[in-house]
């Protein structure tokens, strides 16, 4: 069957990176690193069990990003451990996780033994969960190997190739099964700039100054903009700051910004016409990864009366 409308799919993705982050942090808790999830281009997760099986029910299964309504791929981005989710289009939800012990990241052409599950596993143990929206084992044995895997920035995973095998709670029948997946090239790291003007204007009244600047984005962001400024005086020193002033940026060309502030440390200072320092600290959240990055400038400018 083949996927159904956007909407579906845009319901389905929503819940994806909860369920991710839950499969990641619940059966494989705890990871160090955000868990982010992204969806397959190519892949398969096909596994089967032996009648008596719990989680499999003796049957044999196949999933490919053509047939779900969800083929998503997830880790950290400590590149200590991989999950998949698939959403069949009957809204069954299977989830397996794979991780390394505590510490240590994933390993291509590597077999993990005696694998089990949080919170059963040691600090030494890798760590395995597999199961489906009905059917889950909270404590159980396995081993996997991870034959190839391919990162991306912050722990995007670009390829993985891995096999497993694993036993529900003391039984002897176990369910094994492979994940193979290929993903979109990672999107480009989120760089921002601030750039702050060289005058600015006081009232002279109030001694409230109002300086801008520009801010800049290779993608869509949100920017947080920390805005001070201090003047030396003969006998004191004005000192002000704005917090959080947002800048809506989209790429393409600067996006212009302004505030307002007296000098709002020292009460007994006010800001006044001539050299002064300003400072601009720009910080935005990646919303392709789960990192912020930040920008810096500090320069002299000049103020001159309103």
């Amino acid at each position: 069957m083949m996927r159904s409308n956007a909407l579906v799919r845009s319901v389905a993705r929503t819940a994806t990176v909860l369920t991710a982050a839950f499969a990641l942090a619940v059966t494989v808790a705890p990871l160090a690193g955000t868990a982010q999830a992204h969806e397959a281009v190519t892949g398969s997760l096909s596994f089967s069990g032996e009648p008596g099986e719990y989680i499999s029910g003796g049957q044999s299964y196949a999933y490919t990003p053509e047939t779900t309504e969800m083929f998503d791929i997830s880790g950290p981005t400590s590149e200590s451990a991989v999950g998949a989710t698939v959403v069949t289009p009957e809204g069954e939800r299977w989830a397996l996780s794979m991780s390394a012990p505590y510490g240590q990241k994933l390993v291509a052409g590597t077999t993990y033994s005696n694998a089990r599950s949080w919170p059963e596993a040691q600090p030494e143990d890798p760590q395995l969960q597999f199961s489906v929206t009905d059917r889950y084992c909270e404590s159980g044995v396995g081993s996997f190997t991870v034959s190839h895997i391919a990162y991306g920035p912050h722990g995007y995973i670009r390829e993985v190739d891995a096999t497993f095998e694993r036993y529900c709670s003391g039984s002897t029948l176990p369910v094994r099964g492979e994940l193979h997946a290929r993903m979109s090239e990672p999107p480009a790291e989120l760089a921002i700039g601030v750039q702050l003007d060289t005058t600015g204007a006081v009232a002279t009244r109030t001694g409230e100054i109002t300086v801008g600047g520009t801010a800049t984005c290779n993608k869509p962001a949100r920017i947080s903009i920390n805005v001070s400024a201090y003047q030396t005086q003969k006998r004191t020193t004005a000192t002000g700051s704005h917090e959080g002033l947002i800048v809506v940026c989209e790429p393409g060309a600067p996006v212009p910004w302004t505030t307002s502030f007296p000098s709002n440390i020292d009460p007994t200072a006010s800001f006044q016409p001539g050299a002064a320092v300003l400072r601009g600290l720009a910080v935005a959240d990646d919303h392709d990864y789960p990192v912020s990055v930040s920008a810096f400038q500090s320069t002299d400018i000049t103020l001159v009366r309103s």
